[in-house]
């Protein structure tokens, strides 16, 4: 489930807002109508409701699940320090498990320049030095305090203003020198071994948030310099987190003409790696969300440290702001069952309340669910649809056809419709009807025509309401 701003995002608009993506008789619920005041310029409450009812499921879900977010020394360097400890208060406020984890290359690098010590390198690996591994601590200590006195300030001025927050830090990383590779000697440079995971859950347990930096010990007490891409995925791992978050420099993973993947499976993503078109950065990220996911994490996001909130938009929109990696694949096209009931009722109810479809009930809904089909995305419906068959006549009647306005121009209405149809084929129907009153022109540019109620089945013909005076559209399948 993909997050936000200190202010309530809006619901994406559909694309085509002439033509939403319908349901039978149907179109997503704009809102209560706009009071007076609204039209004057006050805040409009509706939109609000609206907001907090869309990513309450969201805060349900991730209550007490574990997030291990991790982030480059640069974000530290370009201001936006408070800024994310604010989002991860609220995050904490909210029943999340947090455990951060900093990077440290741009301060490591400052403190070489102060010292007039060259940065060595070896297939981007740093060679750590006895000169670079005392910058290296100097430059983690000093990251270590600004993050423990940011969370210490009472965070004032901010929505978390006077929360007080618990931050706990110590050895739990050991680690094991890279040693000779290649010929090269890394020297200080090491890689996780182990993670203390019960001394994390515990304080975790405590409602502590816990802080990791790029430093691990050897069981003799000898230092070595991590990445903090190294250890977060290492972290996540041992914890069975339910997130790993990497907050970079990089707006995600782009496909190859460019464009950001919002999402990606385990599977494409160890082929985008294997293919090797990446560049540096973006495969040195994705080949650690990929360790991690590998080692059990379900979820794994790569999210810009440039757009304020983005861990927010990531964890709490529905697209997300970056690129969410899955062990499994996300979307599920498929039949109700009476586990969905309750699903399909939040959809549908916004619109039996402004008469755009004839109420239902539970009762119905539990009597035909075998009737409809579902999308569901990460465990939230986000589209429903019904078939009812009429086999004297050969004909079916899609009905119910509703997607979220949240999902609104994403293809979820089309991608529903052949659903439906080839359920009708199945059952070897030869015309699919629809009644709508608002949605004609979705239906006419995928195939339906006009028809007449006398082209109806007879038994949908006894039970048509005149009153509603629905259009009858009709399409050969």
């Amino acid at each position: 489930m993909n997050a936000r701003t200190d202010t309530p995002p809006q619901a994406p608009a559909p694309s085509e807002p002439a033509e939403p993506q319908p349901a039978t008789e149907s179109q997503p619920a704009t809102g209560a109508p706009q009071t007076e005041a609204v039209e004057r310029g006050a805040p409009d409450h509706q939109q609000f409701v609206d907001w907090l009812r869309t990513v309450a499921p969201y805060i349900h879900a991730f209550r007490g699940k574990t997030f291990v977010i991790a982030f480059g020394g640069e974000l530290v360097k370009a201001g936006v320090l408070n800024a994310l400890v604010n989002d991860v208060a609220l995050l904490h406020a909210m029943g999340m498990q947090i455990v951060l984890v900093h990077g440290s290359r741009p301060q490591v690098e400052e403190q070489l320049g102060l010292r007039h010590v060259e940065s060595q390198f070896a297939d981007g690996v740093r060679i750590t030095d006895n000169a670079a591994l005392e910058c290296a601590k100097e430059a983690s200590g000093e990251l270590r305090l600004d993050i423990e006195a940011a969370f210490s300030q009472g965070l004032p001025n901010t929505p978390m203003a006077g929360a007080q927050l618990s931050v706990i830090s110590g050895n739990f990383v050991t680690a094991r020198p890279v040693g000779i590779v290649n010929g090269v000697d890394y020297q200080h440079t090491g890689l996780v071994r182990k993670i203390d995971g019960e001394s994390v859950r515990m304080s975790l347990s405590h409602g502590k948030i816990v802080l990791f930096s790029p430093l691990g010990f050897s069981p003799t007490g000898q230092a070595f310099n991590l990445s903090m891409e190294d250890v977060a995925s290492a972290t996540a791992t041992a914890l069975k987190a339910d997130k790993l978050v990497f907050i970079t420099e990089v707006p995600g993973v782009l496909d190859p003409v460019g464009k950001l993947m919002k999402e990606m499976s385990l599977r494409t993503a160890v082929e985008r790696l294997q293919n090797n078109h990446l560049p540096p950065d973006i495969g040195y990220y994705l080949q650690h969300l990929v360790k991690a996911l590998k080692g059990g994490v379900p979820r794994a996001h790569l999210i810009p440290y440039s757009l304020d909130g983005s861990v927010l938009l990531e964890l709490f929109l529905h697209d997300g702001v970056g690129t969410m990696i899955s062990d499994t694949d996300l979307e599920s096209l498929r039949e109700a069952t009476l586990d969905d009931v309750g699903g399909i009722l939040q959809l549908i109810a916004p619109l039996e309340q402004d008469g755009t479809l004839v109420p239902r009930g539970r009762h119905l809904i539990e009597r035909d669910i075998a009737n409809f089909s579902v999308i569901e995305h990460d465990g939230v419906l986000f589209g429903c649809a019904a078939l009812y068959d009429y086999p004297r006549e050969n004909m079916g009647e899609m009905a119910c056809l509703t997607v979220s306005s949240e999902a609104q121009g994403t293809g979820d209405g089309e991608r529903l419709l052949k659903r439906i149809e080839r359920r009708a084929r199945s059952l070897g129907l030869e015309r699919l009807f629809v009644l709508t009153t608002r949605t004609e022109h979705w239906f006419l540019k995928r195939g339906f025509v006009h028809a007449t109620v006398d082209d109806l089945p007879e038994d949908k013909r006894k039970l048509y309401n005149w009153q509603r005076k629905s259009m009858v559209l009709m399409k050969k399948l």
